[in-house]
């Protein structure tokens, strides 16, 4: 079983930054070249979850356009972590931030929450201007 842990939420003011970290555990990261995808998704109050960004193993990446240009996807294979840098923060990236694995390594797989086995608590995003 894969556990995510999520950190790194908190307030910021429109136009700042904020880091998000997800740590996996358990039966993870045993085979890099096929380890599963990572993602990172949100959702707002009132709202259908979001995918944000996703990478796989080899960092190929998949960026939301809402987010393209400001947030960032990064991976560490030998800590089994995946981090969000968000950058130019806006009231509307408000939301609850979850991170994501599926049990394939395709990076398509973390982009479609249909295709996700394995979710995170989630960490709260405020963004205030």
């Amino acid at each position: 079983q894969v556990q995510l842990a999520e950190s790194g939420g908190g307030s910021v003011e429109a136009g700042g930054t904020l880091t998000l970290s997800c740590a996996a555990s358990g039966d993870f990261g045993f085979d890099p070249p096929n380890d599963p995808c990572l993602g990172w998704f949100r959702q707002a109050p009132g709202k259908e979850r979001e995918h944000v960004a996703a990478i796989d193993s080899n960092n190929n990446a998949m960026i939301a356009d809402s987010v393209k240009g400001r947030f960032t996807i990064s991976r560490d294979n030998a800590k089994n972590t995946v981090s969000l840098q968000m950058n130019g923060l806006k009231n509307e990236d408000s939301a609850m931030y979850y991170c994501a694995t599926s049990k394939y390594s395709w990076v398509g797989y973390c982009r479609s929450a249909e295709s996700i086995d394995i979710w995170g608590q989630g960490t709260l995003v405020t963004v205030s201007s």
